[in-house]
């Protein structure tokens, strides 16, 4: 295979000295904007990246069309000691460069935070809908926990509105099952929300596969679940504990009358007695013994 040679950068020496470091702060910070050939080598991963799945069937189509064409997009990289590189976004491209054999590839040089990183990270993909929904949710849950924004900032930072976030970080409360349904592209958003509805683990897995293999719509799971919810929320018949003397007196009515004797206690204290009889004969023999006892 012929090395794919990236005509879009210039070449590394632009930013390091001879000694492979950094020239100097003032240095980088003015090649911010620039498109430079970069060794993939030199590339780390991002620490902060949101994705955590990639197509190996899409990754093997875009090296061939790499290898064939270059890379059309520069990936976006941050700058840290020793000369090295760390990828904000692009992490697609840079895979599918490295199948395609590419020694180097272009890319913007830019100064990132961390915070930052995770930022850009996540807004390139969420833009470009390359994230799965549990993704997204836990790139947003990140930024919360580890950064301290508030959904509000986290809104304001990727351009989503704030119900937008909250809906995300709700799915992260899905049975493991359904997230990775979510994940695989089993279910859509619009199924997982409605699942949210429902407060049981139990049932939403059963309803989860009841969708799967029903092939059932997002309106169609909603009317499900709101049957669910008007059933769970009719007052149920209030029980009494069973009383562990029932049994003794069943079994003394029963070897006196002879026949099927049952107790049945109710919530105040009182209750009936059900004698079974078999026949007209039966009952009068019943009857009988009964009028004996009295």
């Amino acid at each position: 295979m012929t090395n794919p040679k990236s005509v879009l950068g210039r070449g590394l020496d632009a930013i390091l000295s001879n000694d492979g470091q950094l020239r100097s702060e003032e240095h980088a910070r003015s090649l911010v904007g620039g498109i430079f050939d970069i060794p993939i080598g030199s590339i780390k991963p991002n620490p902060f990246q949101p994705r955590q799945e990639f197509n190996e069937q899409a990754l093997d189509s875009l090296s061939q069309s790499i290898a064939q064409l270059g890379i059309i997009q520069p990936i976006t990289v941050r700058a840290t000691k020793g000369g090295e590189f760390e990828i904000i976004s692009g992490e697609r491209r840079l895979r599918a460069a490295k199948l395609a054999g590419m020694e180097e590839i272009p890319a913007y040089i830019r100064p990132a935070k961390d915070v930052r990183m995770l930022e850009m990270a996540l807004v390139e993909n969420v833009q470009r809908e390359e994230l799965n929904p549990i993704e997204v949710a836990l790139g947003y849950r990140r930024l919360i926990d580890e950064y301290g924004l508030t959904q509000e900032e986290v809104a304001q930072r990727v351009g989503k509105n704030r119900s937008t976030i909250t809906n995300f970080l709700r799915l992260l409360h899905l049975p493991p099952k359904v997230q990775i349904g979510l994940r695989e592209g089993l279910v859509t958003p619009g199924h997982a929300r409605a699942l949210l509805s429902l407060r049981d683990d139990r049932t939403i897995n059963r309803l989860f596969g009841e969708i799967r293999r029903k092939n059932l719509s997002v309106r169609e799971v909603e009317q499900r679940v709101k049957l669910l919810l008007q059933e769970n929320s009719k007052p149920k018949p209030v029980t009494s504990p069973p009383n562990v003397y029932f049994k003794q007196f069943e079994k003394q009515l029963r070897t006196h009358l002879g026949t099927k004797v049952q107790i049945i206690g109710k919530t105040k204290g009182d209750g009936r007695i059900e004698i079974h009889y078999y026949s007209e004969e039966d009952l009068s023999r019943i009857v009988e013994l009964l009028e004996g006892a009295g």
